[in-house]
């Protein structure tokens, strides 16, 4: 059924107040925005034409019958609201955020007498745009340019004594003056005064291209030591000259051949192991139980010299690369003198030095200092790393070359006594 002409005239009436501003339902006022006013002008403009048009029709005083009359009145009604509601819609929507997937469609089911059809029905909503790869070029470029933060330029030094960290960069210190630092905090904060001192060395393992230096462990005899602690060595040998040698100096377990089956049982445990290279060809069966342990030269832990073997495996500090580049020790304790404690640092960083060759750089890339409790200082690098003198890189490049020759001689010389 059509609307009545009240009706109609209602509408006209409420879109010609609100192209004026007038008040609205309940007395407001109701204004338009500057940049929206012009659209919406012409979109209740259009509404107002169309419900006059179809007040005329019903009003006229054609003879017509009346089946044609009230189908022509629907006709007119039904256009009338499609065409005002979609103009509305349409000049609405991208204003108020609105989203209408198949609004034509929609409109005209709407708006059409119900007829039953043998037709599918239309699909109001299409397909789902295709998302781009995860790999492609483009994700990857918007990715990057996400993360990218720009962020101010870190200060040298702050100017007062309460700053934020963050906003400058990391002090550096000399080794005399961190350690002073770090006894100062140890006063302060009324901690334990023998506690241990630590450092952290981050390395640069890179050499030629892409190979890199292999992580390492080694043991560095201390100028000063810092704890009574023995460490337990094993020494491989059967002549009875050197295992008596062995046993004056210290050594925990002495013996040949015979020890073999105790170590794979797991009934001899030790710390270290060294031995003369006599016995090394019977010492095979050992290779994959001690792994890092095995007797090797590289390690200084096989050779003639049994009293010094001894003193460097018993007494001295053990440190290893953790993470692929990084070397945690302790060197000293906070209660001994600056100057030993600085002597104790300078012998570990020189040990560290010699498994790089000085032609690719400097091998020690930062290096921190702390105690048990307090925070850790990066310390300044000159003066610190041993310093070498200037030689072509063909001289070192030989001099490497032969060390490598020598040590694959040795390990030669070893399975061919195996083999016999």
């Amino acid at each position: 059924m059509p609307a009545p002409p009240s009706r109609i005239h209602g509408v006209r009436e409420g879109a010609e107040r609100r192209l004026r501003g007038g008040p609205g339902r309940g007395g407001r006022p109701r204004g338009l925005a500057p940049g929206l006013a012009g659209r919406r002008r012409e979109g209740v403009l259009f509404w107002a034409a169309g419900a006059r048009k179809h007040r005329a029709k019903i009003q006229s005083s054609d003879p017509v019958s009346e089946p044609e009359a009230q189908s022509g009145a629907e006709e007119s009604w039904r256009k009338a609201v499609k065409d005002a509601g979609r103009y509305l819609i349409t000049v609405l929507a991208p204003r108020r955020g609105w989203v209408f997937p198949g609004l034509d469609q929609r409109l005209a089911a709407a708006t059409a007498p119900a007829v039953v059809s043998a037709a599918p029905p239309a699909r109001p909503y299409a397909a789902a745009a295709k998302t781009a790869k995860k790999g492609s070029r483009k994700t990857k470029q918007e990715e990057s340019k996400k993360k990218q933060v720009t962020r101010r330029p870190l200060m040298s030094k702050p100017v007062d004594d309460v700053y934020l960290t963050w906003y400058y960069e990391r002090p550096s210190y000399d080794v005399e003056e961190a350690v002073g630092m770090l006894k100062k905090f140890q006063e302060l904060d009324f901690t334990y005064p023998k506690q241990y001192v630590y450092i952290n060395v981050f390395l640069d393992m890179a050499l030629q291209k892409k190979k890199k230096v292999d992580p390492f462990a080694s043991s560095v005899l201390l100028p000063y030591r810092f704890t009574d602690e023995m460490n337990k060595v094993l020494v491989f040998t059967e002549n009875e000259q050197e295992a008596e040698i062995a046993r004056e100096n210290g050594a925990a377990v002495v013996g040949g051949v015979e020890l073999i089956k105790w170590i794979l049982e797991d009934e001899i445990q030790v710390d270290f192991y060294v031995a003369v290279p006599a016995i090394m060809p019977k010492l095979i069966p050992l290779r994959n139980k001690l792994r890092r342990k095995y007797p090797s030269t590289k390690r200084h832990s096989m050779g003639s010299d049994i009293p010094k073997m001894l003193q460097l495996f018993r007494e001295g500090l053990e440190y290893a690369v953790q993470d692929e580049r990084v070397i945690k020790t302790r060197i000293a304790r906070l209660d001994m003198p600056t100057e030993q404690i600085v002597a104790n640092l300078k012998a570990v960083i020189n040990d560290i030095c010699t498994f790089k060759p000085s032609t690719y750089g400097p091998f020690v890339q930062k290096l921190v200092i702390r105690s048990s409790t307090s925070e850790g200082l990066l310390l300044n690098l000159d003066g610190l790393l041993p310093q070498v003198e200037k030689v072509e890189e063909k001289d070192e490049d030989k001099h490497a070359e032969d060390e490598e020759k020598h040590a694959e001689d040795e390990e030669k010389h070893v399975q061919e006594s195996v083999r016999t």
